[in-house]
């Protein structure tokens, strides 16, 4: 196929002639030629680099390893989660039932999830492909760690107050000195009451229990003999037991002491037996409960060894105004 001729008229010699391209625009048009080529062959280039026909072994060996990373890191933060959704129950749990059960302030949850944050703590592991889920998923570690150690600190300290609340317990007066049985009965309570010797209305500041001479008295709680002696005017024999936590129990008017000052007691121990020593007028135990050195109801104090029962009746003695024995 021949090349197209183009002419143009020449209004000079009014005749038509032929046009010849100029050298200038044929190097324009190669020039433009060899760049559509070059961005051809540019994007075709990127085209199939971003396929898989190019690509080597190995680097289908590390797409796989990234693939499996991926992986890999999601079933981590499953567990995670898991984990997370376990130690929040623990903290919910922590706070409001173990804590205050034994009265202490709850932890805030900015205190057990505050995390691990230092400068710079992440960044080794920046700039890769995928920093972003391996960066989330160590703060995630790093966060749980940071609330294990303070639910493992918080645990210690309620192991700790647990063992208190255990002595206490066990301290303070919580039974009759005096066993139901070997009662003949429950002669005056705690209040104003008629003086055997003056008649006249004044404090008793304990209860008295009419037994007879050698009946057992019990410490009603653990703690230390403060006092076994007859020095206090008008208590005869008595003993004094220091339980700690501001309790101090005193049983006086004993025909026989048992125990020494300095001794450890248990709640339930002999540690006399009743008489009717010092300013008394019939065998009993006169028996009195301090807290915080002030004397409070013994009655208040029976929940370890009398039934619900029993409880009313020797209430409605012992609140009755009549006359105590000592």
């Amino acid at each position: 196929m021949s090349k197209k001729v183009k002419y143009y008229y020449d209004s000079e010699s009014l005749a038509y002639r032929k046009i010849k391209p100029k050298k200038r625009t044929k190097v324009a048009y190669a020039l433009l030629f060899l760049v559509a080529s070059a961005l051809f062959g540019f994007l075709s280039f990127v085209v199939v680099m971003n396929t898989s026909y190019l690509e080597t072994p190995k680097d289908k060996m590390m797409k796989r390893e990234i693939d499996n990373m991926k992986i890999s890191y999601s079933i981590l933060n499953k567990k995670i989660e898991q984990l997370d959704a376990v130690l929040t129950s623990l903290e919910e749990r922590d706070n409001n039932l173990y804590r205050v059960y034994f009265n202490a302030n709850p932890i805030a949850l900015a205190d057990r999830r505050a995390g691990i944050i230092t400068q710079d703590r992440y960044r080794e592991l920046e700039g890769f492909n995928n920093s972003d889920l391996v960066i989330n998923t160590h703060k995630k570690v790093d966060e749980i760690a940071k609330a294990l150690v303070v639910q493992s600190r918080s645990l210690d300290g309620i192991l700790k107050m647990a063992k208190t609340k255990g002595r206490l317990l066990a301290s303070i007066p919580a039974i009759q000195p005096v066993k139901n049985e070997d009662l003949k009965q429950m002669a005056s309570g705690f209040g104003y009451r008629s003086d055997p010797f003056t008649k006249a209305r004044k404090m008793h500041e304990g209860m008295d229990f009419t037994a007879r001479t050698g009946t057992p008295i019990y410490a009603t709680g653990d703690g230390v003999v403060k006092r076994a002696d007859n020095g206090l005017s008008g208590y005869g024999n008595h003993i004094q037991i220091n339980h700690g936590y501001g309790y101090l129990t005193l049983y006086a008017h004993l025909s026989k002491i048992k125990v020494r000052p300095g001794q450890r007691v248990k709640r339930g121990d002999v540690i006399g037996f009743v008489g009717s020593t010092g300013r008394s007028e019939a065998p009993h135990l006169h028996y009195e409960v301090h807290k915080g050195g002030k004397p409070v109801n013994p009655i208040n104090f029976y929940y370890g060894n009398i039934s619900a029962a029993e409880y009313v009746v020797i209430s409605k003695i012992a609140n009755q105004e009549n006359q105590s024995l000592d």
